[in-house]
């Protein structure tokens, strides 16, 4: 089993930042994958941005330039870090991690609990 914690969300003015973190625990032989999405509400779950092994980093659109998300091997953490946030940007957001159990096992995808992220004046 694998364990995600999330934190980082909360109340911002439009154009400050937050940094989400989420670190992955347990049966974890390697991560394949890790990125953000977010979901608005009455709104479908979107990609926020992406990182994988030897596909390299995607971003939504509509966070290029602002957000950027990077991740730490060695506590299999993955941070997101929002600049100029926009009231658009509110929603709460979740962490996807893909991961084997074992060499050469099947990937599975790991959802975090979501964090709120509400930007407002």
């Amino acid at each position: 089993q694998v364990q995600l914690v999330e934190s980082g969300g909360g109340l911002v003015q439009p154009g400050g930042s937050l940094r989400l973190s989420c670190a992955a625990s347990g049966s974890i032989f390697s991560i394949k994958a890790m990125g953000w999405y977010r979901q608005a509400p009455g709104k479908q779950r979107e990609l926020v941005a992406r990182t994988s092994s030897g596909v390299g980093t995607t971003y939504a659109d509509s966070v290029k330039g602002r957000f950027t998300i990077s991740r730490d091997n060695a506590k299999n953490t993955v941070y997101l870090q929002m600049n100029s946030l926009k009231p658009e940007d509110t929603a709460v957001y979740y962490c996807l991690v893909r991961v084997t159990t074992r060499w050469r096992g099947d990937e599975y995808d790991y959802w975090g609990q979501g964090t709120q992220v509400t930007v407002s004046s």
